[in-house]
This record gives structure tokens, C-alpha cells and sequence, in this order.
């Protein structure tokens, strides 16, 4: 080991990482930082935002739930954040091929492949759903509208106070979208329902073309579909503010029940709601970061995604409760009442809303709209991060336009096949099932196993590196998250972990009134298990094909890793390494070796040290 002079820049003695899949074949770049900075806003800013986080506050103590939502992003959701971006884009390779640095790790991107997959497989049925929606939005009056002819009946026995029927929009998603009342569990699918079949297949021909030139082609998709929503929901909320009984149900959304804070549930649900709107742990944003310049900002993108996620979650619930609170007073019941969780509350009390207000079928429209174009990106991310994982470990199908096209073709085509099992008759509780298990404590495992290898030290010199004239107010945020991956953020995860599977243990799953039973739970277990278990089999893996001692395998890089001459400057062209246009100046010696090569060692290295 050597020991460099005191005024030489380690990183300089390093080489700023090419494409570590294949070194000959060009990696494409996003067009712009604002086309990246919209992809991965689209990413984040998804469904969850409409109906889950409005329908938490409530269920947490109304604004209260506030506290520990922001508590749980400062110090988890952040911190993981960047950890993904910068590893994406230090490494300029996806979640599999990134750990080539320490094979032994592989695992991880194997995890997260699989966490990504089952998302992506049950998020474009809710995509069909809303297809299957926006399609009977055009009908006036609307389906699920007491003004519809098929309805009078059923809201004539609402209106005479009898409690056993069921509103209209309530029949309509059961038995005209479901048609779960013809299927009596899990183990009783039935038959296939082919017009949400087409509407399936129309959302997975959309994401098909979008992807089809890569994030040449998603990247400006995202121009419209990333700003869109937006639009929908201010004009949401104006509309909202003029409706009698909206203020009544803005009170209830805000009105903080200080008791809660004690709760463990309150905390869990906010460390649930940062991970789910974030898209920590599928490899989302580790693959978009993989095709930024290398001297891109990640702090500065991390901050501005992470505070435009979490208003949206806040603005999109003036939006939601001013309507459900018009909703409350025309029926004459309290706001609690007319909401729900889940899908319901998107796809049951939301059209019922929205069938009160004058213009019911233009407000329709434009609110199943916005929920598309909300399921559209945040299906890009994921998708992104299945196909450039597959991409990088199979660089020719990048040079090779077609068998690139038939690669992405095929992948939408089993994503369409294995989804049908979801739109039958009880495909709604196969979809509860994944949804439940895929995005459980697989999100909190896979986080975890990176921060115990974390070279944290070396992981903040790789940021800066990056950057390269670091402005203070970086450094200063440095500080902030290296104290978040050494101490606070593990806890938290581990607290977070223990409740999961303490309420996994002691609750029972259940849609509606069906329960689940225990070989259904039980399979649940074994979906989010087969996600982790990458990680230790993986590992095993390369322990069985390296020799030496665990060490070595763990901190040996595969050779790609050490290619030279292919060095990425701060405008992302091939040439003299970003250090020579800092102050410390420097070349590379003979036998460098890559920053990321003992990022994940156990004794890190100083800056002065190789």
C-alpha cells in the first residue's frame, strides 16, 4: 500500500468509471437535467400520492401525521435517495452490473430486479383500471351516477335510509370493473374479464412505444405526462374551494390528534408512505442515475426531487378532501365515512365524488387522466430499471436496434400474460396478495444489507468527486447524510423492520371482508422472502467461484471494472479525467484503481491512501 503526497488528490489517482457492462458500446445520456429531473419527479409522484398519503393523515391523527412523515424523509428517505442516485451515476451502470465493484453483492441489484418485476406486474393493472374508467367517463350521465337509469332503483333505497345496499360506484367497481361477487377467494380466480384484458394490453402497447428508443423517447414523454397532472389537480383544487362543505372537509384532512405520536402504527405508516412515493429499493432511480453526466449535481437533484415528491403528497390532499368534504355534506355524513383505503378510495369514492359535481363527465375525465399519466411514469422507473439492468448485462442488444426491440416487445408481453391471472374474476386478491408482500420488508432488507457495507467515508469523497468544486452548502449536507448512514437511518430501518414483521405475525390479510387464509399469507411470505434471498445465494455464488479468502471476494472487482483509456469528463465526453480541471491537477499511474472498487471495504481508506 501506498501513501501519495500530501497535496495530491486521491481522486486523481482514480479513474472516473466508463459503463462497467461494456466499454465499447456508448451508454446514451438524458437530453437535458430537466428531462431526468422530471422522470424521476413522474417516478415518484405516482397514485400513491393521490389516495394513499391523504388517506394516512386522516387515518394518523389528520396534520399530526405530518411530524413523523417529515421526520422519517429527513432521515431515511433522503439519505437512501442519494445513496441510490449517486451509486447510479458514479457507477454509469444499472442495478446488477453496478456491483461488479464487489461481486460478492450482487445480489443486491438481483433484489432489486425482483422487488421491480412484481411491481411493475401488478402497478399497469392499475393502469388498466383507470383505462377501464376513463373509457366509461365518456357516458353521460356516468355508470356509477345516481342520474344513470340503471341506478334509480339502488339510490332509491339509499335515499330511504336502507344501509344494506350498496352505492352505485360501489356496484360498478365490484361488478362491472372486478366482478369479484363471482368469486368466493384466492383459491377461485375464475374466468378472465377481457374488456380490463384490453385495457391491459392497450396500457403495455403505450409503455412499450414509450420505451422504445429508451430515455431518448421516455424523456420527453415526461414533458407532458410529469406536468400534466399537476395542472389537474390545481384545477381540482379551485374547483373544490367553491363547493359547499369543502372547508368541512379540508378541517378534517388538517386536524391534528396529538395522541397518536405515541402510536408505533403512525410511524410505521410514515416510514411506509416515504418508501413507497420515493421508490427506494426497486432500482428506479439507480438505472435513470446511471445516464446522467458524470459531474451532475446528485445533492441539488436529490433536494429538489425529494421536496417536490413530498408537496405534491401535501398539495394533492386539499385537492381529494375538498371534494370528499362536498361529497360528506351532500349526503349528509361525516367525512370519515366517505373515504376509504387503497384502490377503493381511487376507484369507489373518488367517482362518486366527482358524479356530484355539475359537469360530472368533464371532471371525470380530466381526474382519470391525470391518474394515468400519474401510473405512466411511475411505471417508466420501474421499467427502466428492469430493462437497463438486462441491458447492461447484455450489452449487444444495445447495439442491435431490433433484437433491442423484440427484447423490450417480449419482456410487455409476459408483463401482459402473467397480469391477466389479476384481472379475473378474483384477480383482486391476487393483487392485494403482491401488493401487500412485494414492497414490504423486502424495501427495508435490501437498504439495510448496502449501509452495513457502506465505505461511508470514501462514498462522501466519490460524491465530491463528482461534483468536483463541491459548493460549500454540498458539503455541508455531506455531514448531514454521512450521520444518517452510520447511525440514524439503520435504526430507524431495523425499527421499522421489527414492527413489520410483528404485525405480519400478529395481523391476518384481508380484502373487505374475505380473509385470507394461512397458505395465502403464507405465499405472501415466501413472494417478499424470494426477493431477499438474492442476496445470501448470490453471495454464495461468488464465493464458489473466486478463490481466496472472503475478503478478496468481497473487495475484488470483475475485470471490466479496471478498464482504462475510456475516462468521463464534467461534459460527459471521453477524454482527461474531471480532476485535471480542479485545483489539485494529477494523471493516472499505471495499475488505478477504481474509487468504487473499496467503496463497500470494511476499513476505508483515507483520501491519501491506495
Amino acid at each position: 500500500m501506498a501513501i501519495l503526497p500530501q497535496n495530491v488528490c486521491y481522486a486523481c489517482y482514480t479513474q472516473p468509471p466508463a459503463p462497467v457492462s461494456d466499454p465499447h458500446i456508448p451508454r446514451e445520456q438524458w437530453g437535458g437535467k430537466y428531462e431526468f429531473l422530471l422522470s424521476c419527479i413522474g417516478y415518484c409522484v405516482g397514485l400513491g400520492n393521490v389516495w394513499r398519503f391523504p388517506y394516512l393523515c386522516y387515518r394518523n391523527g389528520g396534520g399530526v401525521f405530518l411530524i413523523p412523515y417529515f421526520i422519517m424523509l429527513f432521515f431515511t428517505g433522503v439519505p437512501l435517495f442519494l445513496m441510490e442516485l449517486s451509486l447510479g451515476q458514479y457507477g454509469a451502470a444499472g442495478p446488477i452490473t453496478v456491483w461488479k465493484c464487489c461481486p460478492l453483492l450482487k445480489g443486491i441489484g438481483i433484489g432489486m430486479l425482483c422487488v421491480s418485476t412484481l411491481v411493475c406486474l401488478y402497478y399497469n393493472v392499475i393502469i388498466a383500471w383507470t383505462f377501464y374508467y376513463l373509457g366509461s367517463s365518456f357516458q353521460s350521465p356516468l355508470p356509477w351516477s345516481c342520474e344513470a337509469p340503471a341506478n334509480a332503483a339502488l339510490c332509491a333505497n339509499i335515499s330511504s335510509g336502507n344501509g344494506s345496499f350498496q352505492s352505485p360506484s360501489e356496484v360498478f367497481w365490484n361488478e362491472k370493473v372486478l366482478g369479484v361477487v363471482h368469486s368466493k377467494g384466492l383459491h377461485d380466480p375464475g374466468p378472465v374479464r377481457w374488456p380490463l384484458a384490453l385495457c391491459l394490453l392497450a396500457a403495455w402497447i403505450i409503455i412499450f412505444l414509450c420505451m422504445l428508443k429508451g430515455i431518448r423517447s421516455s424523456g420527453k414523454v415526461v414533458y407532458v405526462t410529469a406536468t400534466f397532472p399537476y395542472f389537474v389537480l390545481l384545477v381540482l383544487i379551485i374547483k373544490g374551494a367553491t363547493l359547499e362543505g369543502s372547508l368541512q372537509g379540508v378541517a378534517f384532512y388538517l386536524t391534528p390528534d396529538w395522541s397518536r405520536l405515541a402510536s408505533a402504527q403512525v410511524w410505521n405508516d410514515a416510514a411506509s408512505q416515504v418508501f413507497y412515493s420515493l421508490g427506494i429499493g426497486v432500482g428506479g432511480l439507480l438505472s435513470m442515475a446511471s445516464y446522467n453526466k458524470f459531474d451532475n449535481n446528485v445533492i441539488r437533484d436529490t433536494l429538489i426531487i425529494v421536496v417536490g415528491n413530498c408537496s405534491t403528497s401535501f398539495f394533492a390532499g386539499f385537492a381529494i378532501f375538498s371534494i370528499l368534504g362536498h361529497m360528506a355534506w351532500r349526503k349528509g355524513v361525516p367525512v370519515g365515512e366517505v373515504a376509504d383505503t387503497g384502490p377503493g378510495l381511487a376507484f369507489v369514492a373518488y367517482p362518486e365524488a366527482l358524479a356530484l359535481l355539475p359537469g360530472s363527465v368533464f371532471w371525470s375525465i380530466l381526474f382519470f387522466l391525470m391518474l394515468f399519466m400519474l401510473g405512466i411514469d411511475t411505471l417508466f422507473g420501474n421499467m427502466e430499471g428492469i430493462t437497463t439492468a438486462v441491458l447492461d448485462e447484455f450489452p449487444q442488444l444495445r447495439q442491435n436496434m431490433m433484437h433491442k426491440t423484440l427484447f423490450l416487445a417480449a419482456l410487455c408481453f409476459a408483463f401482459y400474460l402473467m397480469g391477466l391471472l389479476l384481472i379475473s374474476d378474483g384477480g383482486i386478491y391476487w393483487f392485494t396478495l403482491i401488493d401487500s408482500f412485494s414492497t414490504s420488508f423486502g424495501l427495508i432488507i435490501i437498504p439495510l444489507f448496502v449501509l452495513m457495507r457502506l465505505g461511508v467515508n470514501q462514498f462522501c469523497q466519490d460524491i465530491i468527486d463528482m461534483i468536483c468544486h463541491c459548493p460549500p452548502w454540498c458539503t455541508k449536507f455531506l455531514f448531514f447524510f454521512k450521520a444518517c448512514w452510520v447511525f440514524i437511518t439503520p435504526f430507524l430501518l431495523l425499527f421499522i423492520l421489527t414492527y413489520i414483521f410483528f404485525e405480519m405475525y400478529n395481523t391476518s390479510l384481508q380484502y373487505g371482508s374475505y380473509v385470507y387464509p394461512f397458505w395465502g399469507k403464507a405465499l405472501g411470505v415466501c413472494i417478499g422472502m424470494a426477493c431477499c434471498m438474492q442476496i445470501p445465494i448470490w453471495a454464495g455464488v461468488a464465493i464458489f467461484k473466486e478463490s481466496g479468502t472472503l475478503k478478496d471476494v468481497s473487495i475484488k472487482p470483475a475485470p471490466l471494472w479496471h478498464t482504462l483509456g475510456q475516462t468521463a469528463t464534467h461534459d460527459g465526453s471521453k477524454g482527461q479525467p474531471c480532476c485535471h480541471d480542479n485545483k489539485w491537477g494529477g494523471s493516472y499511474p499505471n495499475g488505478s484503481r477504481s474509487v468504487l472498487e473499496i467503496v463497500m471495504q470494511t476499513n476505508v481508506l483515507s483520501c491519501r491512501e491506495v
